[in-house]
């Protein structure tokens, strides 16, 4: 496995994964969209609720741009834990490559958090504690589609990952994820079967800000549609996230605040930019 680091993303090769099954993945994802209406209504998420999983958008704004952006958001693990009201029921395929795209993901962030846990010096395992045995996972899958006033709208609006690692499978041809590098936004190219990582706001609290998650933003394309397929790997809601004791010294005292079910509280603090950042000490 080869990573390689560009403004704040990490871009992740020979993670195991064919580009015939990355390209299932991708069209499974696709088919859910190219479904009747009528057919994903069915798993709509629920109107007036606080529930985020299921179809629908997100409808925020940041008072400039709105997003343009339809999505699906599923519970994928632990697997007791999803809501298969919810996953589409007439795509034969959907169930069974999620499900195979699940384990390998599941088996890629083992092997970043230990990488990230001995780059800091800590026992290999130290992050997975953290997280809890029973950690969650959840799939997002985003479709874009063109827009002839692109410039007016964002894809998905500025803001960094409420996770502790983000995964992201990109869209194959089509670009739009930017990421925020002293005050600039860079576009993160695509690479050929590779997966992107990022950094999330509750790794940052436990590695006590070593790790910081990034600022980036999907935008659209005026001609093509985009699809991408995202991976948000997350403590369990029970646990309580703070900064790893032998992260902290005279030198580096504490500098976040002690939460617990961050994504939850995420959209309370703040639903743009980097929320975090009002957990600060």
């Amino acid at each position: 496995m080869i990573f390689s680091i560009n403004f704040c993303v990490i871009q992740v090769i020979n993670h195991g994964m064919t580009s015939l099954f990355l390209d299932k993945v991708r069209e499974v994802s696709r088919q859910f969209f190219e479904l009747p209406k009528e057919e994903k209504q069915k798993c709509a998420r629920g109107l007036g609720t606080t529930d985020t999983e299921g179809y629908g958008n997100d409808n925020y704004s940041d008072l400039k741009r709105n997003d343009w952006a339809d999505r699906v958001y599923l519970k994928v693990h632990p697997e007791d834990e999803r809501n298969l009201k919810l996953w589409p029921q007439k795509l034969n395929d959907f169930r069974n490559t999620t499900q195979q795209y699940t384990e390998c993901v599941l088996q890629l962030y083992e092997v970043i958090l230990r990488a990230m846990s001995k780059l800091v010096n800590l026992e290999e395992d130290c992050f997975q504690k953290e997280c809890g045995e029973r950690a969650a996972t959840y799939m997002r899958i985003n479709y874009y589609p063109p827009c002839p006033k692109a410039d007016h709208v964002l894809g998905l609006k500025v803001h960094s990952d409420p996770s502790t690692i983000t995964i992201l499978l990109q869209d194959k041809e089509v670009e739009g994820l930017q990421v925020l590098k002293d005050n600039k936004w860079f576009k993160v190219p695509i690479v050929p079967d590779t997966l992107l990582i990022n950094v999330g706001d509750q790794m940052e609290i436990m590695s006590n800000g070593i790790f910081q998650s990034p600022v980036h933003r999907a935008v659209v394309d005026s001609e093509k549609e985009r699809l991408t397929v995202v991976m948000t790997c997350r403590p369990n809601s029970e646990k309580e996230v703070k900064p790893i004791d032998k992260l902290v010294n005279e030198s580096r005292p504490v500098l976040y605040k002690t939460v617990k079910d961050y994504a939850i509280l995420y959209p309370k603090i703040s639903p743009y930019g980097r929320p975090i950042d009002q957990c600060k000490i």
